[in-house]
């Protein structure tokens, strides 16, 4: 059986904003090839870390894959404005579209994959129509937008919708990813990984946890990540 392969996807948001270029390098030395963009409107979710003038200049210093989540009320203008900047992934959320299929053909015709996220206690039942149409299913396990609030924790039934949507996907024979974004720490890295996540969102409780390298803390990721593939 082929072993299953864990991307790691860094959050920029967690990085040095001041050290921008810098923080990217760091990342690439280690062997890290995708790098996870949140674009926020400061409506649906109450911040604004990345304008589209930044992800355009971080476009021309680095050849990582561009995994980005839109976190907006107007979805359209984002997803254009990735096009054009040349990203490899795009997920935006189903609580603010109402045109879920326009967005899907207008992103794949782009060539790039179309992911659709769902905040913490939104039902997978509301993929009953669109599951075949995704790359990629970005789970939310806290709220979009809080995660520097500190006394935000990562919902309790976390590894539980991750499993029952591998269920869901491994049950109609598809081939999607299930990523996961949101308080992916050490510590529940291996029973999401046992769940069945695919993609692991790495923030400050993980790949950028204080006080350690990024090296470091990538080893501790890999070696939480192998107590969830035994």
């Amino acid at each position: 059986m082929e072993e299953r392969k864990i991307t790691i996807a860094p959050s920029i948001m967690c990085a040095d904003l001041c050290n921008l270029e810098k923080s990217i390098k760091n990342i690439e030395k280690e062997g890290i090839d995708t790098l996870h963009i949140d674009v926020i409107d400061g409506c649906f979710s109450p911040s604004m870390p990345l304008g589209i003038d930044t992800i355009k200049q971080l476009r021309k210093i680095t050849d990582m894959n561009f995994d980005v989540h839109i976190m907006s009320n107007n979805n359209e203008f984002f997803i254009r404005e990735m096009i054009k900047i040349g990203v490899q992934q795009i997920s935006f959320h189903f609580e603010t579209s109402t045109h879920i299929d326009y967005y899907f053909n207008l992103i794949k015709k782009n060539g790039i994959k179309a992911g659709l996220a769902l905040n913490p206690a939104t039902s997978l039942s509301v993929l009953d129509y669109s599951l075949p149409q995704c790359d990629t299913i970005l789970l939310m396990l806290i709220n979009p937008g809080f995660a520097t609030n500190k006394d935000e924790k990562q919902v309790s039934y976390a590894a539980k919708k991750v499993e029952d949507l591998h269920r869901l996907i491994e049950g109609n024979g598809l081939d999607v990813d299930i990523e996961v974004d949101g308080r992916v720490s050490l510590d529940t890295i291996p029973n999401l990984v046992r769940a069945g996540a695919d993609i692991l969102v790495a923030g400050s409780t993980s790949l950028f946890i204080p006080n350690k390298t990024i090296s470091e803390n990538k080893k501790s990721m890999e070696i939480s990540i192998s107590k969830g593939l035994i």
